[in-house]
């Protein structure tokens, strides 16, 4: 999944949601499930989610809608082989992005 966000320090739940096209209740949800989720919280309480943040949370957003992961199984994969994990999904992205790319180029031609 490509997801367009621009480049900046710290991301509102707005937009985090709208960027992968969820409510921002399972934002929350998965921030409590997740320890690698960490958005920081502002004096009123608003959590700003960082782009760590926003990797971690491609990556569970791919174990978990994408490739079908229960939640436990998601932790699970996650505390077993982290490294692994996140090496096929950094490939996975960045084969996305190649995609995109092409695709653009295809349409403009």
């Amino acid at each position: 999944m490509h997801v367009d966000l621009p480049e900046k320090r710290y991301y509102k739940i707005g937009e985090v949601a709208k960027a992968f096209n969820v409510n921002t209740s399972l934002v929350r949800f998965w921030e409590k499930e997740f320890d690698i989720i960490k958005p920081k919280k502002n004096a009123k309480g608003n959590r700003l989610f960082t782009a760590d943040d926003i990797v971690n949370f491609k990556l569970i957003f791919n174990l978990v809608k994408e490739r079908g992961f229960t939640l436990e199984g998601a932790k699970q994969k996650l505390k077993k082989n982290p490294d692994s994990t996140i090496y096929n999904h950094e490939i996975i992205s960045r084969l996305e992005a190649v995609k995109a790319e092409l695709n653009k180029i295809k349409n403009q031609l």
